[in-house]
């Protein structure tokens, strides 16, 4: 019980993690590869909920709940992802995305 909670732990703290390190690093392929980590560390929380609930570390209403918002920010992730994706490069520097 007590591995899976510090796994879950370190899994949940990952994904801010890997946000933040992508975020400061230089241009939007790296910043994308960073969120696509993070999207898997969520994936990893998110089986990691079910095996808690199935060996009943976890209430199921509790893991529910964990399900749910692991989900949200998976979305949020995607979406940011895309976002981050389109602000395609010319060779000369300038972005070729317009904000319409």
């Amino acid at each position: 019980m007590f591995g899976l909670t510090s796994q879950m732990r370190r899994a949940a703290a990952s994904i801010p993690a890997n946000i933040a390190e992508g975020a400061c690093r230089r241009g939007s392929r790296e910043f994308a590869r960073f969120l696509q980590v993070a999207v898997g560390s969520a994936g990893e929380l998110e089986y990691d909920s079910l095996l808690a609930m199935d060996l009943d570390f976890l209430q199921r209403i509790q893991g529910e709940r964990l399900e749910d918002e692991v989900t949200e920010v998976k979305r949020m992730l995607t979406g940011l992802i895309r976002h981050v994706a389109s602000d395609v490069r010319r060779p000369d520097g300038a972005s070729l995305k317009t904000d319409n």
